[in-house]
């Protein structure tokens, strides 16, 4: 069954007395986003059968199923694969309309969904969301951490923070901030491996690894020396730059941690920089998102309130 666009868009015109519709784009959308009618009750604060009437009712409008539930799944036939492309446009249109008859100069409104690494959004980002939404009081965000990479369009993000050195060329990228890496560990690591005095001696030593990021092999470059490879092995791994930083406080190992994440324990005395004239290749802080076009007012801000907050501030 096709679904035209002129069908979908009527979801809009015609009324309803039982079912806002609308909120049944949304609600569908997120059903086909987390595959879970639970989840999706969960994220929007209803009722597990309040999202199956809801879901039940586009169906119903439309004549054809939307979506095929068995008891592990639940996936996007392909009238819902159709729908779903249609409801995404329908809901950023009916955000857009919401914020562009704001009055001018009104307040920002609306809802922000954001996605980062685990380990920025606890060292750097949550204290500035926190600052920002204080200047907005009628703003919400919702902030996904993850280090995997997400589909904006279908996840219904505005915006992805993420540390790379060559970021994805489909997307808008905006630098933040230099991030710089560290080679740290612990004082009672180095009292009883002692310390690596060249990247070669870390083949000696117990790593921790970033399961995305050099887990066998970390770079460093030498002002005089040059550039050099070093293998190291990793009995620990993990895909959160936060529990490494945990397990080398901890005395576990050796780790290549980010310095916004790490600067303040070094500054303490928990954590020791090791290979000094050796540096990590250094990363950008990208702020991502899909199109320069109709960037919502409230996305605006935002990135310009980061820009000028990471704005040559060391970590």
């Amino acid at each position: 069954m096709q679904i035209s666009g002129a069908q979908c868009a009527s979801l809009f015109l015609e009324s309803s007395k039982k079912v806002d519709r609308l909120t049944a784009m949304q609600v569908f959308a997120d059903v086909a986003q987390t595959g879970s009618f639970t989840a999706t009750g969960a994220r929007l604060s209803m009722s597990r059968a309040m999202v199956t009437r809801y879901v039940a009712h586009m169906e119903q409008w439309l004549g054809a199923r939307l979506l095929q539930r068995t008891t592990r799944s639940v996936t996007l036939t392909d009238a819902g694969e159709q729908c779903l492309r249609r409801c995404l446009q329908m809901l950023a249109i009916a955000q857009e309309v919401q914020e562009d008859t704001a009055p001018m100069g009104g307040a920002l409104r609306g809802q922000l969904r954001l996605t980062c690494s685990m380990s920025f959004g606890y060292a750097q980002l949550a204290p500035a969301l926190g600052d920002f939404l204080a200047l907005h009081p009628q703003l919400k965000l919702h902030l996904h951490v993850s280090d995997g990479v997400e589909n904006l369009i279908a996840e219904r993000i505005d915006l992805a923070i993420r540390i790379s050195a060559d970021p994805d060329p489909a997307l808008v990228a905006r630098p933040l901030a230099p991030c710089e890496s560290m080679l740290v560990a612990s004082p009672a690591y180095l009292a009883v491996h002692g310390r690596p005095l060249r990247p070669a001696d870390l083949a000696a030593h117990q790593c921790l690894g970033h399961a995305h990021f050099g887990r066998s092999e970390w770079r460093f470059t030498h002002p005089r020396l040059g550039a050099q490879a070093a293998s190291v092995p990793t009995r620990f791994t993990a895909n959160d730059a936060t529990v490494l930083m945990a397990a080398a406080r901890a005395g576990a190992g050796v780790a290549l941690q980010p310095g916004y994440l790490v600067r303040p324990l070094v500054a303490a005395g928990e954590l020791e920089v090791l290979l000094p004239d050796w540096e990590p290749p250094l990363l950008t802080v990208y702020a991502l998102y899909a199109s320069r076009r109709h960037l919502a007012p409230a996305v605006r801000a935002l990135l310009d309130y980061l820009v000028q907050r990471f704005a040559g501030r060391p970590w």
